[in-house]
């Protein structure tokens, strides 16, 4: 299988890249073709300017989006992984899916209605967040995370959602914690999602 690891966290070191390492060793194990595009050390340009609205609309793209979406149209299944920060994904990567999951290219409009063109394209989503899920249950936060990435995103453009992690209080999470969760991924990673 041909994976792609899209990783957004600026700190080496932090959980969401030892996250992403158990991640790669698993794929690993399976002896599958690995790409990690980790968005700040790319230096990846967020911002979706107007050059790049018009260009999406007559289906012109900068050759660093064009260069993003080749790994996408390459790739078999994408993992995500990144951490919840003010109830959504970091700046970085919503300006990398505001400008590379373009018009066109991740969706478009048929006789009025919305397909997604990403599809027979699997996903798995990582999350770190701080607050507990409690929390976020109590406050309906923890379906609109849900609604705004899964829905909102990722199915919208035709993505299968294999596994969708909420890992709660990772800012103050114990090790064996952070154990389990890492053989929640590997568990996730090693099951064979038959692609229809």
């Amino acid at each position: 299988m041909k994976d792609l690891v899209i990783l957004a966290h600026p700190i080496a070191g932090s959980l969401n890249h030892q996250l992403m390492q158990t991640t790669l060793k698993s794929l690993q194990n399976l002896n599958h073709q690995i790409e990690v595009r980790d968005l700040y050390r790319l230096n990846f340009n967020p911002v979706l300017s107007l050059a790049d609205m018009k260009g999406q609309r007559i289906g012109e793209v900068a050759e660093d989006v064009k260069r993003e979406q080749e790994y996408i149209v390459w790739a078999e299944q994408i993992i995500f992984i990144y951490p919840i920060w003010w109830t959504g994904m970091p700046a970085l990567l919503k300006g990398y899916i505001d400008r590379v999951f373009s018009y066109g290219f991740a969706y478009q409009y048929d006789q009025g209605k919305q397909k997604g063109l990403l599809t027979g394209k699997q996903t798995i989503i990582i999350n770190t967040h701080g607050k507990s899920h409690a929390e976020y249950k109590s406050s309906g936060m923890d379906k609109a995370l849900s609604l705004t990435s899964d829905v909102g995103v990722f199915t919208y453009c035709g993505l299968k959602i294999n596994k969708h992690f909420f890992f709660d209080k990772a800012d103050k999470v114990e090790e064996g914690t952070i154990n389990f969760w890492k053989q929640q991924i590997c568990q996730a990673i090693e099951i064979k999602i038959p692609k229809n």
